[in-house]
């Protein structure tokens, strides 16, 4: 399949699996299914899910599971979207849930799951990050294509699959929420990334200090003595203007170079919008 339509078919997302489908809706026992092996989604809140349990016992579930059949055990189904429902229906008592019954691929299930998750907004990073790699790696979707079907920026994508670089235990204080995405960012590529995730947990910190704190630590390059004071109050101003590290390198003549320091996409990314407003 070629990747324009896998894009087509990823954009129409779960809406097109529902809408329209309400004569394919059925009952089925909550021991008959089982949760997907693709849901990117991991952690699951217990007081969330308490508190869905309890509107479901006094509405009900409003909003159908969408299954497929599954391929081990011909008598049980496995969640495609909807798993947090199906966790929350059994703590409310439930013994029939209504669903949608879709045959899908391997692939299917795999697209379908990571934009439930990502349109909801139910992932924390590192499961957003391992979503799209799962895409990427294994059903050919380039960053470009993901960003245009998710709605979401070039740069949110790379932002999140960089943070799979961090070291296991960083991960994991991502995924339980004791450090935000923002903190996470500005510790990678750092060799003390544990040690400064600590801090912030103990400390409090908050991502502007965690900028400042890897900026101090990061080698400075060593200033030339034949910078001349309006090179140097030159590379002061900028700095000052554009919150980062400034240098200012005279080549021959005229000639020069300017460069700018940045330690997160973050920070690059404001840098460019910047810029590319005051070329408008």
């Amino acid at each position: 399949m070629s990747v324009g339509a896998q894009r087509n078919r990823l954009g129409r997302g779960l809406a097109s699996l529902i809408s329209g489908a309400a004569e394919d809706q059925r009952s089925l026992p909550l021991a008959s299914i089982k949760p997907g092996r693709f849901n990117p989604r991991r952690n699951f809140s217990q007081a969330q899910l308490d508190e869905l349990a309890a509107s479901i016992r006094e509405r009900g579930l409003v909003q159908p599971l969408v299954v497929r059949p599954s391929l081990s055990d011909a008598e049980s189904f496995e969640i495609v979207a909807g798993e947090r429902r199906w966790r929350a229906a059994q703590l409310a008592n439930l013994h029939q849930v209504p669903v949608i019954v879709r045959e899908l691929t391997d692939q299917e299930a795999v697209e379908l799951a990571i934009i439930e998750n990502v349109q909801r907004e139910d992932l924390n990073a590192i499961e957003e990050g391992e979503g799209y790699k799962l895409l990427m790696d294994g059903h050919g979707y380039t960053q470009e294509d993901l960003a245009k079907v998710i709605g979401k920026s070039r740069s949110h994508l790379a932002n999140m699959l960089r943070l799979l670089k961090l070291p296991h235990r960083v991960q994991e204080m991502v995924r339980s929420g004791q450090l935000s995405a923002g903190h996470a960012r500005a510790l990678i590529g750092r060799a003390d990334s544990e040690a400064l995730a600590l801090r912030i947990v103990n400390e409090g910190l908050t991502v502007r200090d965690i900028e400042a704190l890897t900026q101090e630590k990061s080698p400075k390059p060593k200033r030339s003595r034949s910078k001349d004071a309006d090179t140097r109050a030159a590379e002061a101003e900028l700095a000052e203007a554009l919150g980062l590290g400034v240098e200012i390198k005279k080549g021959k003549g005229e000639k020069g170079e300017l460069r700018i320091r940045y330690t997160t996409l973050d920070q690059l990314e404001d840098l460019r919008q910047r810029l590319l407003r005051r070329s408008r």
